[in-house]
């Protein structure tokens, strides 16, 4: 039996009239060529268009493994700062990572990695990226001018399809806990009024409790969990919401003129990180369901069915800059514009406001002194000398 090599990903597509590259325009259906203004248009197979991007079981690529059509071969570089695995251009022998702005010098490595099942296409140019950016430079109280300065004036920001695991999962649980139901009772109680201890009477909450069991069910639609380690979470987390459900099958073209990261995260640490998710929503609905004023959980038994998993692709404008030593990261999301990154400080404007406060308070204390004794600001004694 003959061994199937994976499939190498392509990203790359000549101009029809003058052979150089074709990019993706962000927002349309359109392929065009900066060198030549020409445009195609992405031509997409019968019922391929708007068509749901087709899941993968779960337990079976875990247990049984995925077929070899399933996997392609990654031409990637691993930035020795950050660890970001980019998919890299063979004619391209230097770069610098998007994710750090650290250089790097490609190689001829390449990975073995489950194809992504769906694609969700850039939505913003650059410059409407780069002008989000700004925007929110701009509202950040204490940030260094020049940093903000640089960022605007800076090099472009660059393009990235960033992977994520997404989850389906059909869950019922069983559980057995208690109802808690809040009643007052009136009890007499001492307290102290005015230095002296008097006999009162006050209401005090108390809980009946009654043991409950029950089932709950829940299906999770697109669990989503970032598959890359590049870039902080919380900075990736705050990107959301993305509308998911303009997702595209993949097409390459949607990746022509982008770079693409392919991913750190495995499928099953993945779902480890989706249980946690699960786990919390299922605990959610199981309060809901046990009702009352206060709810304890004695036990969860949660039956997992179908499973099923995708691995996607979403866009993220990336920017990386340097300022004194410093390395400062900003992620745009290439649908809503929604904006994330490391805050940076300027140690003079904070110091500056500390000052302008300290004097500010001593302004309105010194009023105030004045103002209680009596004194009215600006008074004191003085004499007038009138000239001959």
């Amino acid at each position: 039996m003959t061994d199937v090599i994976p499939e190498t990903t392509e990203h790359r597509f000549p101009c029809q009239t003058c052979g150089s590259d074709l990019r993706f325009e962000p927002g349309t259906d359109l392929l065009s060529c900066d060198h030549c203004g020409n445009k195609e248009k992405i031509e997409h197979t019968s019922g391929f268009r708007g068509q749901s991007v087709r899941e993968l079981d779960f337990r079976r690529a875990i247990q049984d493994g995925l077929s070899e059509f399933e996997f392609a071969e990654l031409k990637t570089v691993t930035c020795t700062n950050c660890g970001a695995h980019n998919e890299f251009d063979p004619n391209t022998h230097a770069s610098e990572c998007p994710f750090c702005a650290t250089p790097i010098v490609t190689g001829t490595g390449s990975e073995r990695q489950i194809k992504p099942r769906g694609v969700l296409p850039f939505h913003l140019t650059e410059k409407e990226a780069h002008k989000q950016m700004s925007q929110w430079l701009g509202r950040l109280w204490f940030a260094p001018s020049g940093l903000k300065q640089y960022a605007r004036k800076g090099r472009r920001l660059q393009g990235v399809y960033v992977p994520y695991w997404t989850y389906d999962a059909e869950t019922d649980t069983r559980y057995t806990g208690q109802r808690g139901t809040v009643y007052y009772e009136t009890k007499r109680v001492s307290v102290m009024v005015n230095g002296r201890r008097q006999s009162r009477n006050q209401r005090v909450a108390k809980i009946r409790w009654q043991s409950v069991r029950g089932k709950v069910a829940r299906y999770f639609d697109d669990v989503l969990v970032l598959a890359s380690k590049s870039l902080p979470k919380k900075y990736t987390d705050g990107l959301a919401p993305w509308d998911l459900s303009s997702m595209e099958p993949y097409r390459a073209e949607y990746l022509a003129g982008f770079r693409a990261e392919g991913y750190t995260v495995t499928l099953e640490d993945g779902y480890q990180e989706a249980t946690h998710y699960i786990n919390r929503m299922i605990e959610r609905d199981v309060r809901f369901d046990i009702g009352g004023d206060r709810q304890q959980i004695r036990s969860l038994d949660t039956n997992v069915g179908a499973l099923t998993f995708k691995h996607i692709l979403l866009p993220v404008w990336l920017a990386a800059y340097k300022y004194r030593g410093k390395t400062y990261r900003f992620v745009v999301n290439g649908r809503t514009g929604n904006v994330q990154g490391e805050r940076p400080y300027s140690a003079w404007k904070i110091t500056f406001a500390v000052v302008a406060g300290l004097i500010i308070a001593g302004a309105l204390g010194y009023a105030f002194a004045n103002a209680q004794n009596g004194t009215p600001i600006g008074s004191g004694s003085y004499q007038i000398q009138w000239g001959n």
